[in-house]
C-alpha cells in the first residue's frame, strides 16, 4: 500500500483543532492541489474563498452551529461559480450564453467541479499531517452566507472546509459495505441484507466510541434526516442567483 492510499483510507473528520494557524505556504499548496483536480470541459467552474476575518468566522460558526468553524487553522468556502465565464463576453454573446449558464446541466457541472477541487484539497491537507472537516451547514442560512462573502450572480456557496492541526483524533466512522455502493453492469436494488448488517456495525460503533456514545443506527439516522423538511429555501435561492433555472 502506497502513502496516498494510506492517507485516503485513514480519513476521519476532525472537529477539534489547536490554535496554530496555517502558513501561507500551506494554504497555497492546498489551493494549488485543489486546482489540479479534473474539471469538465476545462471550465474550472468554482471559486475557493479563504475566510480569515474573525467576525465573519464568528457569524459563520453561529450559522452552522459548529464552534470549530471559528476555531481552526484555516476556513475555506467552496463555491459553484459561473460568473467569470461571461466577464469577457460582449452583451450579445452573454445573451446567447445565458440559457446555458442558467440551466441545470451547468449548475451540476459547477457543483461537481467544486467538489472535485475540494476533495483534492482534503487529501492534500491530510497528506501534510493536517485534519479537515466539510461544513455543509453553511447552507443553514445560505442567503446570509452569500451576503457575508459578497458573491455575485451565478455564484453559489456550496460548503465549507475547516483545516488545521488536530487537537483530538476520533475513531474512524465505518462506511457502507462495498456491495451496497459498488454495482456491476446494472443497479442492484436488493441491498436489504447489506444495510441490516451495516446497521449492526454502526450500532456497535456508537456504543463503543469514546466520545458521544449513543444508541443509533444508519437506518434510523436516514429516516430522521428525510422525514423533516430541511433547507427548503435553497432551491429558491439558487434560482434567484441565476442558476438551475432551466
Amino acid at each position: 500500500m502506497n502513502q496516498t492510499i494510506h492517507t485516503l483510507l485513514n480519513h476521519r473528520s476532525i472537529r477539534s483543532f489547536t490554535n496554530e494557524v496555517l502558513t501561507e505556504d500551506q494554504i497555497n499548496t492546498i489551493v494549488e492541489a485543489a486546482q489540479m483536480a479534473s474539471t469538465s470541459s476545462y471550465m474550472q467552474a468554482y471559486t475557493i474563498i479563504g475566510v480569515t476575518d474573525p467576525e465573519k468566522k464568528q457569524e459563520l460558526a453561529e450559522i452552522t452551529g459548529q464552534s470549530y468553524v471559528k476555531d481552526n487553522g484555516h476556513l475555506f468556502i467552496f463555491c459553484a461559480d459561473l460568473y467569470r465565464h461571461g466577464i469577457l463576453a460582449s452583451d450579445l454573446q452573454k445573451q446567447d450564453m445565458l440559457p446555458n449558464i442558467e440551466n441545470t446541466e451547468h449548475f451540476l457541472v459547477s457543483a461537481v467541479d467544486a467538489s472535485l477541487a475540494a476533495q483534492n484539497a482534503a487529501v492534500a491537507s491530510e497528506s501534510m499531517g493536517l485534519g479537515m472537516c466539510y461544513i455543509g451547514s453553511i447552507r443553514n442560512n445560505i442567503k446570509r452566507v452569500d451576503q457575508l462573502l459578497q458573491l455575485p450572480e451565478h455564484v453559489i456557496p456550496l460548503f465549507g472546509m475547516v483545516v488545521g492541526y488536530p487537537d483530538k483524533q476520533p475513531e474512524q466512522k465505518p462506511r457502507l459495505p462495498k456491495r451496497a455502493v459498488y454495482h456491476v453492469n446494472e443497479y442492484n436494488k436488493n441491498q436489504t441484507e447489506e444495510l441490516r448488517s451495516f446497521d449492526h456495525t454502526i450500532q456497535d460503533y456508537y456504543k463503543s466510541r469514546k466520545q458521544n456514545s449513543r444508541l443509533d443506527s444508519w437506518t434510523d439516522q436516514m429516516i430522521r434526516r428525510f422525514s423533516h423538511p430541511m433547507r427548503m429555501d435553497v432551491n429558491e435561492f439558487v434560482q434567484s442567483k441565476g442558476m438551475n433555472k432551466r
